[in-house]
């Protein structure tokens, strides 16, 4: 979720983030959270598409956990798909697991009906134009097929606050958040039915702070190693400025599901 120079999310960032959070994750939850994105949706054998895969570590679960029988991995950073291709090919799952690099903004090269579904793991916070996406996600699935994700929201769709224009600035990305009122209209727009919005606020909000209570304790040496003690005090000061965004409700965190009638 945060920033290093050049590339979002390069080597170094992709580092610090997987040592708060897990090997292969770029975002918070590991397996639990990823499993109850895809709570009750049948894996087995499925064609799944992961919108933003960064390194690849959920989709290496998908196939191996979840019983996915094919995984195509996007993102627009070629660094991290490249480390994923790498990875892949080291679990013996490069028959399976497929990574993609991809242009921003531009629709998902691949054909209509490809996919059975569609997820997302908070990448979508990076894409401004959700009503293209969604539209987008409706056709590359098959009739029946289910799009299940989890993003970062905000409250309303009003201008920031102060305190959420501060935390923007300290993580430095390209974010374009959004309401769930927002989203629930752009995916009914796309045609989607069955459409569920749930809030992990408070959730996130307990984890955020034993994160923030390990990146000053236990994880800080190991931090500063990775990235520096410059960069190490500016993403202490990232997850105290998120806090607070959280705390208000500003920041929320959400999954969401929709399905295509087939």
């Amino acid at each position: 979720m945060h920033q290093s120079d050049g590339a979002e999310y390069g080597d170094a960032m992709v580092e610090a983030l997987e040592l708060v959070w897990g090997s292969g994750f770029l975002s918070p939850g590991g397996p639990d959270e990823v499993a109850r994105v895809v709570s009750g949706l049948d894996l087995e054998g499925a064609a799944i598409l992961d919108i933003g895969c960064g390194v690849g570590g959920i989709d290496f679960l998908l196939a191996q956990t979840h019983g996915a029988g094919e995984v195509i991995g996007v993102d627009v950073e070629a660094a991290n798909i490249e480390r994923a291709r790498i990875e892949a090919a080291r679990r013996g799952l490069s028959d399976r697991v497929h990574f993609q690099v991809v242009e921003p903004g531009a629709p998902l090269p691949f054909a209509a009906g490809r996919f059975d579904i569609v997820f997302s793991k908070d990448a979508i916070i990076h894409i401004p134009d959700k009503e293209a996406l969604f539209g987008d996600i409706w056709r590359l699935l098959k009739p029946g097929g289910r799009f299940a994700a989890s993003d970062w929201l905000r409250g309303d769709d009003a201008p920031p606050s102060d305190e959420m224009r501060r935390y923007i600035e300290a993580e430095g990305l390209s974010f374009a958040m959004a309401s769930p009122q927002r989203y629930r209209k752009a995916l009914a727009a796309a045609g989607f039915a069955q459409i569920a919005i749930a809030d992990r606020n408070a959730w996130y909000a307990r984890t955020a702070r034993a994160e923030l209570a390990a990146i000053n304790g236990p994880l800080r040496q190991r931090l500063i190693e990775l990235v520096g003690k410059a960069e190490a005090a500016r993403q202490t000061q990232v997850w105290e400025r998120m806090l607070v965004v959280l705390d208000s409700g500003e920041l929320r965190p959400i999954h969401l599901r929709g399905h295509k009638p087939g």
